[in-house]
């Protein structure tokens, strides 16, 4: 993936709202660095830790520059943070507010969209404290076959109470959005017919 100069700023710019779950004592990296190698690494096909750290090893010295890594004085270059630094930082950030960030940036990468679809899916594997299994509610673009919204559905209520804050940052004007049946609700058809 190759990101404008425009889009890096506006990625930076969101990522500086999202609460840092670190000590301020020893950082070396940025958390608007580590959260944009992980979120550009990803978009690229990452699919680890591992390979987050390898994505960021092979950018160059003004990509890093642009994801606002630190400069080493030393060795007069940008650094780009470690696998274990990216692990524990990705492993403590509040995924809820990374999602907020994102909402509008990811939507602005992929132009005007006319489809986007909502569904919702538990995750295998993934439990909460109460040993429930996690259940999320994406919206996704046909077109680009990315997922540009995304909340979790809460233990007391459903899919369908979830819709409207799923799309409150999503910009469905002259968008077909299409849904499961479970979805046909008065209440959703008339916010989708003001938003």
């Amino acid at each position: 993936m190759n990101l404008s100069e425009k889009s890096a700023h506006e990625l930076i710019q969101r990522i500086l709202l999202i609460p840092d779950p670190r000590m301020a004592r020893g950082l070396r990296h940025r958390k608007a660095s580590v959260l944009a190698i992980s979120i550009c690494a990803i978009l690229s096909g990452a699919t680890s830790f591992t390979e987050i750290a390898e994505w960021a090893a092979g950018c160059s010295q003004n990509m890093l520059r642009r994801l606002f890594c630190r400069f080493d004085t030393d060795t007069k270059r940008y650094q780009h943070p470690s696998e274990p630094t990216i692990r524990r930082f990705m492993q403590a950030v509040d995924a809820e507010a990374v999602d907020n960030a994102l909402y509008g940036w990811l939507q602005s990468l992929s132009g005007k969209q006319t489809a986007i679809a909502i569904d919702g899916k538990t995750l295998k594997g993934a439990r909460q404290e109460n040993n429930r299994q996690v259940h999320l509610l994406s919206a996704f673009l046909h077109q680009k076959g990315m997922v540009v919204a995304q909340r979790q559905v809460l233990s007391k209520t459903n899919e369908i109470t979830t819709v409207r804050p799923l799309l409150e940052s999503v910009d469905i004007k002259g968008c077909v959005v299409t849904m499961d049946a479970l979805h046909t609700q008065k209440d959703t058809a008339g916010y989708l017919a003001i938003k």
